[in-house]
C-alpha cells in the first residue's frame, strides 16, 4: 500500500505522535520559504509530503533508540529534521556548509529546540569536524564511495553510515566493499533503499 492510499493525517498520527503540529509547520516551511529561497523546486509543494517528508521515514527502523546522527549536507533538513520529529529519543546534528541554508534551518529548528526536540546546526562541511555519532546518514549529497570518504571520521566504532539511495543503490554499492542494501517497505510508504556501511573495530 502506497502513500497515496492511506491519508495524509493517518500516517502523520502514525509516524510523528509526538510531533504533529510541528512537522505540519516544518511541511509548509518547506512550502513557502523553502521554495521561495530556491532549497526546495517551484514545482515540488504539492509533492512534498510524499517526495520529500514520508520518503525520510524508513531509515528510522535502522536506529536504536537515543543513539545520535549527523545529517550531511542537510540542505532544507531532509532528512535530518523529519527523523528528529519521527524520532524524539534521537540527538541529531545538521551539517550544512552554504549559509542560505544554515539559516534556514537555523529557522526551521528554532520552534522545535523551544519544544525540547534535541537538533542542532552544525555550519561547515563534514570535513570541518572531529565529533562523532552513532550514525550519519545523506539523501542525494554523493555517490556512495566519496560519501563514506568524506563522513568516515564523523561515525564512532560499531556505528554506521546510513545513505539514503534511490533505484541506482545496488550499482553504487559496487564501488564499496562490505555495503549492506537495506530495502524497508513501513507500513502505508513507499519502499525505500538505504545502504549500511558498518565501521568495525
Amino acid at each position: 500500500m502506497s502513500s497515496t492510499e492511506v491519508s495524509r493525517e493517518t500516517l502523520i498520527e502514525r509516524y510523528f505522535p509526538e510531533r504533529k503540529e510541528e512537522i505540519e509547520a516544518y511541511s509548509q516551511l518547506l512550502i513557502g520559504a523553502g521554495i521561495e529561497r530556491g532549497l526546495i523546486g517551484p514545482r515540488e509543494g504539492e509533492r512534498i509530503w510524499e517526495r520529500h517528508i514520508f520518503n525520510c521515514l524508513p531509515i528510522i527502523s535502522l536506529l536504536p533508540q537515543k543513539s545520535s546522527l549527523i545529517d550531511i549536507g542537510s540542505g532544507a533538513g531532509l532528512p535530518g529534521i523529519v527523523i528528529a520529529l519521527a524520532r524524539p529519543d534521537l540527538t541529531v546534528s545538521l551539517i550544512e556548509p552554504l549559509e542560505r541554508r544554515q539559516d534556514f534551518l537555523e529557522e526551521a529548528i528554532a520552534p522545535l529546540v523551544a519544544n525540547g526536540a534535541k537538533i542542532r546546526v552544525l555550519r561547515g562541511q563534514a570535513q570541518d569536524f572531529r565529533e562523532q555519532a552513532h550514525y550519519v546518514t545523506a539523501r542525494a549529497v554523493a555517490p556512495l564511495e566519496k560519501l563514506r570518504r568524506i563522513s568516515w571520521h564523523l561515525i564512532k566504532v560499531g556505528g554506521s553510515l546510513l545513505a539514503m539511495k534511490g533505484e541506482s543503490a545496488q550499482e553504487e554499492m559496487k564501488s564499496v566493499k562490505n555495503s549492506i542494501l537495506h530495502e524497508i517497505r513501513l507500513e502505508g510508504l513507499e519502499l525505500g533503499r538505504i545502504v549500511e556501511l558498518r565501521k568495525g573495530g
